[in-house]
């Protein structure tokens, strides 16, 4: 059985003690030796993580400017789900509509809690399950980069914005219009820095399987466990209801959430070995 290397009171690990007293260690250095000999420093998850976010938010507006592609995209989509029976958003928006109370917090679902989740998630994993944290952090990143593939050859309208291109009638209503919230897809800033195109894949529902997969196994009490069943289905309800998202967007989220785990656990298998490798050829360096 393995398990992760302590840090000791001054912050500095087994490892470490070999190799330079725990005092001579900077602060901003230390970290936690996980069981391969690899180690966790925060400041580089953070580091990472801003990189891979930077990379994104360039790389997806990218098909921002083409309206008329997006919704040509969008008929296609709508032809391709009423061909095998599931282009049923509309319905599901007017039953929300009439309860305001569920319509205005799904907006406010809608524009905080993947972000606050996900955050949650990754520190967590950091905190409690080290051990955990590269496989799922990767998978995360993999899975929100993949996206960008969807976005850059598929850009897609969302549902709220068919009727503004004067086509066919669909009926949908842009929820944040309607009932403002503390954001808005129409303000200076989002249409700065958001796509309103990048609607396949779904992030908000990758993530939020990302989310389940992560919790689910982790946490122990029966509310909890329920918390992390029932994310995903809800925010699949939420980007449907309040005019985001179509349902096989739902269906791109799982695949790239999918797909990123699959590569996740690739390159750990990769990185162990190539640890192995270099663990080997020290050695025999050594005995020389």
């Amino acid at each position: 059985m393995t398990d992760t290397t302590t840090i000791d009171d001054t912050g500095a690990s087994d490892d470490d003690a070999q190799v330079a007293p725990a005092s001579s260690i900077p602060r901003w250095r230390r970290g936690t030796v996980l069981s391969d000999g690899s180690r966790l420093v925060w400041w580089r998850e953070v580091l990472l993580v801003l990189i891979v976010d930077i990379v994104y938010e360039s790389i997806r507006n990218v098909s921002a400017a083409n309206p008329a592609r997006a919704y040509a995209n969008a008929e296609r989509l709508i032809g391709w789900q009423r061909a095998i029976g599931m282009f049923h958003e509309r319905q599901m928006q007017i039953w929300a509509l009439d309860v305001t109370p569920l319509i205005v917090a799904a907006n406010y679902f809608y524009g905080s809690v993947y972000i606050a989740a996900t955050l949650f998630g990754l520190f967590f994993l950091y905190r409690r399950f080290p051990d955990d944290y590269p496989l799922w952090r990767s998978t995360l990143l993999i899975g929100t980069l993949l996206g960008l593939i969807g976005f850059a050859t598929f850009p897609l309208m969302p549902p709220r914005l068919l009727d503004s291109m004067g086509g066919a009638s669909y009926g949908f209503v842009d929820t944040l219009v309607k009932y403002p919230t503390f954001w808005s897809f129409n303000s200076e800033g989002m249409k700065t820095i958001s796509n309103q195109f990048a609607a396949m894949p779904s992030l908000h529902c990758g993530w939020a399987m990302w989310g389940t997969a992560v919790f689910l196994p982790r946490v122990r009490s029966w509310w909890a466990k329920s918390l992390a069943v029932l994310y995903p289905i809800v925010t699949i309800i939420v980007v449907i209801i309040t005019g985001n998202h179509y349902w096989l967007d739902a269906v791109g989220g799982a695949v790239i959430f999918l797909a990123g785990y699959g590569l996740a656990r690739a390159l750990q298998g990769f990185l162990a070995r190539t640890r192995q490798r270099v663990g080997e050829g020290a050695r025999v360096i050594a005995s020389r």
